[in-house]
Formats: C-alpha cells, structure tokens, sequence
C-alpha cells in the first residue's frame, strides 16, 4: 500500500474491509485478507469486525476521540459512570486508558490496545438523560452518577462516593432522575449523598 493511500484512510478515519477495496480497486477477499494482516503487523487497529482504524491514528487521540470510538464499538450506548464524572471534574478519580458506558444491549468488556472499553447493560427505563457532544453520546453528570449508584446498589459496580464532590451536582435534578430507579438505588443514594 503507498502512503498517499494510507493518507486517505487517515483522513476517513474509521473505516471497513468495503472502503480499502473501493480505495484499493481489489476484490472484497483480498481486502479482507490486507486488514487481517495490517492488523498483525501493527498497521491497523482492529476495534470489532469489519471497523478498523491506522495504528498511527489511534496513537494521537484524545479523550473525546475514545468517547466517539466507544459509542461506536455498541450501539446503541452513552458515556457514563466514573468515566462521565471524570469527564464533567466532579470526582478526584482519574480514569487513563478505561471507558465505560451504558448499553442497551448487553454488558462487554473489551480491551483494544491497551485500552479497555466496559459497558454495562441497563434496562430500557433506565436508559435516559444523556446528551450528544462534540460528536459523542455522554450522560448528564446527575444521570452519570444515578447510574454508578443503581449498579452499585445491586453489587454490581464499586466505586469511592468520598471521590466525588456532591456540592457540584443539582440535587433536584438527581432527586427527580432517581424516582425512575429502584427503591434499594434510592434508598442507598439517600443514605450516601445525604438526599
């Protein structure tokens, strides 16, 4: 492959086994057979079947660069939990190379270049108040921290509560976000945020 080609794929971004055979003029079979070997060589990085990103590419993304790969790795899912109340400087915790999110459709865990990606499903009434920025899902950080607490309550995501800075967070709204959850999650939200 020459360079200036691998530019053009540089520039789409993301891109499939279809567009290297359309750049490349190949058969869909030998493109298939390019990225499995791009990819063993260190060229590509393979994010899940047929989506594939250079290697040099994903070396100089940003935070919001691994937000928008998230959202695409399930779909449909939003940027939440510790990752989200990183995001919005409500907590001391500091997440490098990790991401999670909520899914509708199942919880995952995958790891990609020394980056891991951990969704966690959540029923459809609960999947709720999250917004699109600078081109990714994320929740709202009330809904963010409603959603750590809902896993939490149930056993099912660990985190420090003494990380998170409460004064920062609309407490009205958190209230009205919560009356969509379970009786434990709220019962629990009350005795930890003093709600």
């Amino acid at each position: 492959m020459k360079y200036r080609e691998l530019r053009i794929l540089k520039a789409k971004g993301y891109f499939g086994v279809e567009d290297l055979r359309d750049l490349l003029k190949i058969t869909q079979g030998s493109a298939r057979v390019l990225c499995t070997r791009y990819t063993k060589n260190g060229l590509f990085v393979r994010l899940k079947k047929d989506l594939y990103l250079l290697q040099e590419k994903w070396e100089t993304f940003a935070r919001e660069d691994f937000f928008k790969t998230a959202n695409l790795l399930q779909v449909p899912s939003y940027i939440s939990f510790m990752t989200a109340l990183s995001f919005y400087e409500v907590t001391t915790q500091v997440q490098r190379g990790y991401f999670e999110s909520a899914s509708l459709k199942r919880s995952l865990r995958t790891s990609i270049s020394g980056n891991e990606f951990t969704y966690y499903k959540l029923k459809k009434d609960h999947y709720f108040d999250f917004l699109k920025k600078d081109g990714f899902f994320i929740a709202a950080k009330e809904k963010a921290l409603a959603d750590s607490l809902y896993l939490y309550s149930f056993g099912k995501y660990k985190f420090d509560l003494n990380s998170i800075d409460l004064d920062k967070f609309d407490r009205i709204k958190l209230k009205t976000i919560l009356k969509r959850f379970p009786q434990k999650t709220r019962a629990i939200t009350r005795s930890l945020c003093k709600i």
